[in-house]
């Protein structure tokens, strides 16, 4: 390019190319981590992979049953996803380790 270079680019027609760039950009990521999800790639142990999982805001955690079978959720996990009491949260159950003898 030089200085007497008379190709221009008017802002209106970059600003238009450049927000479709974006759009398509993020269109491409979402279809990406759509295809990741239902494959189960390198899944943990909610069945998501583990970066889909951390980039939609949820989090996999250990905690014990208590009386009445409520759990908590620990405080670390609560602030990362910014949970306050009353909130409302979904949750998938995998037992992992059950501490009593079997009735057999």
């Amino acid at each position: 390019m030089t200085d007497n270079d008379e190709t221009t680019w008017p802002p209106a027609q970059w600003a238009e190319q450049f927000q479709e760039a974006g759009e398509q950009a993020v269109e491409r990521q979402t279809e990406f981590a759509r295809q990741m999800m239902t494959a189960g790639i390198g899944s943990g142990p909610n069945g998501l992979p583990e970066f889909a999982a951390s980039s939609m805001g949820t989090a996999t955690f250990k905690t014990r049953v208590q009386s009445g079978g409520r759990i908590s959720i620990p405080d670390a996990e609560r602030e990362a996803l910014d949970i306050e009491e009353g909130d409302i949260v979904q949750t998938v159950v995998v037992p992992v380790k059950r501490n009593r003898e079997d009735d057999s």
